[in-house]
C-alpha cells in the first residue's frame, strides 16, 4: 500500500534533505513517514479523527 499513496514532502523539510518528513492522506488515515528512509522502512498511520483530536488539542496550548 506505501507505494500506492501519494506522498508529499513537507515544507518544513530542509532542503539538503536532513529533516525530511513526507505525508500521504487517504480519506480515512494520515501517513508520515521519514524520507531518508523510505520505502523500505514502516511509517505512521494514524486515523483522521485522532489527527484532528491531536492538532486540536496542541492549539490550545
Amino acid at each position: 500500500m506505501s507505494d500506492q499513496l501519494n506522498w508529499i514532502k513537507s515544507s518544513h523539510s530542509d532542503s539538503e534533505g536532513a529533516a525530511c518528513v513526507e505525508v500521504a492522506l487517504t480519506p480515512t488515515t494520515l501517513h508520515i513517514r521519514d524520507s531518508k528512509t523510505a520505502p523500505t522502512t514502516p511509517h505512521l498511520h494514524i486515523t483522521t479523527p485522532a489527527w484532528s483530536a491531536f492538532i486540536a488539542a496542541v492549539t490550545r496550548m
